[in-house]
Formats: structure tokens, C-alpha cells, sequence
């Protein structure tokens, strides 16, 4: 359908060789997108740009510190340089320090924030010519359950993903006379490498999430692909400013 056709765009999606990120970038490239991978670990990010490049499009690596502005700024520089435009940012990547809120140092405040927030917000500012260029555009923010619940072990993390659905929010209001779309995802319990090593420090944990869950399972990364496509995709043109739960149902259950 040509509403969910992706052919001719250019997608950058930050933490993207693993995860939630690569199930979004295999549901994009699927749909015709070229995808550009951001990240720090170039090796990594060859066996991701094989299964991506298997679907039939391009993808590519640029080397990314998320921590950094300029690199942010120059990341989607180099994306462009490569393929002549950028149409969809997703901005995945993301990390978490599990402690008491009284036990955490500034350290491992400024850490979580500025690699799940404040890095959203400087890829963000750096693809904003790029898509006015382009007539428009896509920014799918990725935040959390932890964006509407709280943690007693993860209080910077859920202070960036409440943060990242108002960013989300805001950007929508202030690019929308630009069409540009900005949307986020809350994804539940999705079992990847930073939910299993939640899983070992957590006790009970795993117990806790199947048991409110009405799907009775985790998620897994691949369940991102479809709505990865929708909001990169003409089908989304009058959608912006929402935060759409992928959870399993987790998060209507009492």
C-alpha cells in the first residue's frame, strides 16, 4: 500500500545495531527505507546492516557518541552526505543505572539523561533543516513504560522518558507548520539485553511482568517493525504529539 511505502526515504536511527532499534530499522528497510545505523560499536553494527541490507535496502554505519553535541550534529551531517536527504529520525538509544534514588552520584544522573534525553534533543535540532529541506518529515521518539509508571530502582531513567514523551510533544507543536510528524513509542517489557540484565538484579522481576501482562509474554524487538513503518509512513501524516504504548497490554491492566 502505498501509505505504508517507505521507498526513497531516508531513516536515522540512533542506537540502531541492536534492540528495539534494529527491530524498528528491519521493519523500515522492509518497507523500502534506506537506513542509516548511529552508533559507537562499529562491529557490532556489520552483523545488523547484513540482516538490513537482506531485506533488499540500504543501510549504512556512522559512528556516533550520543553524549556529545557535535557528534549528533555531524552523525546526521555524514547520513545526509551519503544519501542526499533525511526523512525519519528515531531517536532509541538509551542506557539505565539501577540504584536507590539516595545511593545514585551526579555521574550517574548526567549519564542517563543526557544519552536518553538530552541526545534526542540534539539529533533532533540536526535533522530539522534537513526535513524542512525535504518538505517534511518523521521523529519517532522511543520512551518507556517507566515514561507513565515510576521505579524505586530507576529514577534518572524515568525522569528521561517522561522527559522524552514532552520533548516528543513539544517538538510537534513547534515543527507541525513544517510537516513534520514527532510521535513516541512506550514500549513494555521487551526482552533485550538491558531487560535481562534488569532480570538478574531485579528479584522477581520477571514474575511480575508476565503475571500483569495479558499477552502472558514478553515483547520482543521484532514487535516494533509495524509500528516503526506507521509512524515513518504517509499512513501517520495527521498523527503528532502522541505516545503510543506497544506493552502487551501492560499497561490498561490493573
Amino acid at each position: 500500500m502505498a501509505i505504508f511505502n517507505l521507498q526513497e526515504r531516508v531513516a536515522f536511527i540512533t542506537g540502531g545495531n541492536g534492540g528495539i532499534g534494529l527491530g524498528m530499522a528491519k521493519g523500515l528497510a522492509a518497507a523500502g527505507a534506506s537506513v542509516v545505523v548511529a552508533g559507537r560499536n562499529k562491529t557490532k553494527a556489520q552483523s545488523a546492516l547484513s540482516e538490513l541490507r537482506s531485506l533488499g535496502g540500504e543501510a549504512e554505519f556512522v559512528e556516533l557518541d550520543v553524549l556529545q553535541e557535535s557528534s549528533c550534529h555531524q552523525a546526521v551531517q555524514r547520513a545526509v552526505e551519503l544519501f542526499g536527504r533525511l526523512d525519519i529520525l528515531v531517536n532509541n538509544a538509551g542506557t539505565t543505572v539501577r540504584k536507590q534514588p539516595q545511593d545514585l552520584t551526579a555521574k550517574d544522573w548526567h549519564l542517563v539523561l543526557d544519552t536518553n534525553l538530552t541526545s534526542a534533543f540534539y539529533c533532533s535540532q540536526a535533522a530539522y533543516p534537513h526535513m524542512v529541506r525535504a518538505g517534511g518529515g518523521k521523529i519517532i521518539n522511543i520512551g518507556s513504560m517507566m515514561s507513565v509508571f515510576a521505579s524505586s530502582y530507576a529514577t534518572p531513567y524515568a525522569a528521561s522518558k517522561g522527559g522524552i514523551v514532552q520533548l516528543a510533544k513539544s517538538l510537534a507543536v513547534a515543527w507541525a507548520k513544517d510537516n513534520i510528524q514527532v510521535n513516541a513509542i512506550l514500549p513494555g517489557w521487551i526482552d533485550t539485553e538491558l531487560t535481562r540484565n534488569a532480570r538478574e538484579q531485579v528479584q522477581g522481576l520477571h514474575e511480575r511482568v508476565l503475571a500483569r501482562t495479558p499477552a502472558q509474554r514478553w515483547g520482543n524487538p521484532d514487535d516494533f517493525a509495524g509500528i516503526a513503518v506507521f509512524l515513518a509512513a504517509p499512513a501517520s501524516n495527521f498523527i503528532t504529539g502522541a505516545a503510543i504504548a506497544v506493552d502487551g497490554g501492560y499497561s490498561v491492566q490493573t
